[in-house]
């Protein structure tokens, strides 16, 4: 089980100093998931390390009014990294930070602190959240249009993978950082990429995965390309997914492995999955929370489109790992409708509220997916109970609003916030004239 190695602030003082650095740059998202920074310079770190840094709150999308905007970056000790992208001499590091009030209690708008209350309540039933997200993005050859490096496909090589360089120098960064990878590949579509984190718990992960697109795009741009995390950048091509394997820990024993049951699940991942699945619906505007991360949602590209979970078929909702002999830690759901241009803390809030829910209420599990749902007959989908996603962003808005689970799980703050933003959204893109309607209706109309 991955341990995660405790640093304190006489531990980052000493080898900032050792490692000649020389700025810190103190990270935080907002509550759509981009990445904030303010940088301080060795002088300024002890201070910074006890007393935090202020910062006007009101201009940070969704955290604060104008008139209660004064806050705190304080920086957690434990994510103290070089960035390896920079020089060496007057090296710079970062570490993310916790946003508190200048009272010193935690700010209720602060993504990072939402993700440690949930996990806070899983701990109070003896469960640790581990997640293991695989993330896909596109290069292109600038930001303008969507102009691929490569025609590759699926685990292709060069020279049809031109990309190899930007992966592998990517993966030695992160592992500079101290970020785990498993895996990287070509993924399906042209200049479309896969790196996939090894498991570890959620805070850490949900760090890793913002550090994660920075470094992807700092890479691409030193070489002189634009790395994307945009859902579906191209049509008639496979769009990126995140997808998230999602395990529970007992002390160092995997609470979802049970070697008597035929496929070693346990009765509790089981109501897990149960309550992801009954809930699916209300959080998926933070799973995928941009209009265009409906295109993706589609049928035919391999993306969920239902409600369903299956042991095999790829095109499902959750998907159940083929367990391995010798290999329960390993034993996981897999849920795949998040999309890369998510906000990390809160869907792993999102689906860690909603499957402690199905754990506590003992939600019974429906029956798996025998047959590619998509093929059926819509009357035939609805005589079976089953469920489709939201089908854009207005109707993942509606299923949101009336959701006291998600509205527990992000705090009110976050909450109200994060869906006004998304009503603009929504409403600006219901009211834009596109491509499609001048090229199809102009000349016609």
């Amino acid at each position: 089980m991955p341990t995660l190695e405790l640093k304190d602030k006489e531990y980052v003082l000493k080898n900032a100093r050792d490692l000649n650095v020389k700025f810190i740059r103190l990270w935080f998202t907002d509550i759509l998931g981009f990445l904030k920074n303010v940088a301080i310079t060795i002088e300024e770190l002890e201070e910074a390390l006890q007393d935090g840094v202020g910062f006007d709150g009101s201009s940070v999308e969704g955290f604060t009014r104008s008139e209660e905007s004064d806050m705190i970056a304080l920086p957690d000790p434990n994510t103290f990294a070089i960035l390896p992208w920079r020089p060496k001499e007057n090296a710079v590091a970062r570490m993310f930070c916790d946003i508190v009030r200048p009272g010193g209690e935690p700010f209720e708008g602060d993504p990072r602190a939402i993700l440690k209350r949930n996990l806070t309540e899983a701990a109070g039933l003896g469960y640790t959240f581990y997640v293991g997200p695989e993330l896909e993005h596109f290069y292109f050859k600038s930001s303008a249009e969507a102009q691929p490096l490569d025609c590759g496909g699926y685990f292709d090589m060069t020279p049809l993978d031109m990309a190899s360089d930007l992966r592998r120098e990517t993966i030695l960064a992160m592992e500079e950082m101290g970020i785990g990878v498993e895996f990287s590949h070509h993924e399906a579509a042209p200049s479309q990429h896969e790196i996939d984190f090894r498991y570890t718990d959620a805070l850490t992960m949900a760090d890793s995965v913002m550090t994660y697109r920075l470094v992807v795009k700092e890479i691409a741009l030193k070489h002189g390309v634009y790395a994307s995390f945009m859902p579906k950048p191209m049509p008639g091509e496979n769009g990126s997914g995140m997808h998230v394997n999602i395990s529970l820990f007992k002390g160092d024993k995997n609470a979802f492995f049970d070697p008597k049951d035929p496929i070693h699940l346990s009765a509790a991942a089981k109501h897990f999955l149960a309550g992801m699945l009954k809930r699916v619906r209300e959080f998926t505007v933070v799973t995928n929370q941009w209009v265009n991360s409906y295109k993706r949602l589609t049928p035919g590209f391999e993306a969920p489109v239902y409600v369903t979970w299956a042991l095999t078929n790829r095109a499902d909702l959750v998907r159940i790992p083929r367990y391995m002999p010798g290999k329960e830690s390993a034993c996981r759901l897999e849920l795949r409708s998040p999309d890369p241009a998510c906000n990390p803390y809160l869907v792993f809030s999102a689906i860690l509220a909603a499957g402690l829910e199905g754990l506590k209420n003992q939600e019974p599990l429906p029956k798996a997916a025998e047959t590619n749902v998509a093929s059926l007959p819509e009357e035939e989908r609805k005589k079976r109970g089953i469920r489709s996603l939201p089908r854009d962003l207005g109707e993942a808005i509606e299923a949101a609003e009336g959701s006291e689970l998600l509205r527990a799980a992000l705090g009110g703050h976050i909450f109200d916030s994060f869906l006004k933003n998304k009503k603009i959204e929504w409403e600006r893109y219901r009211s834009a004239i596109t491509d499609f309607e001048l090229k199809t209706y102009l000349p016609l109309l």
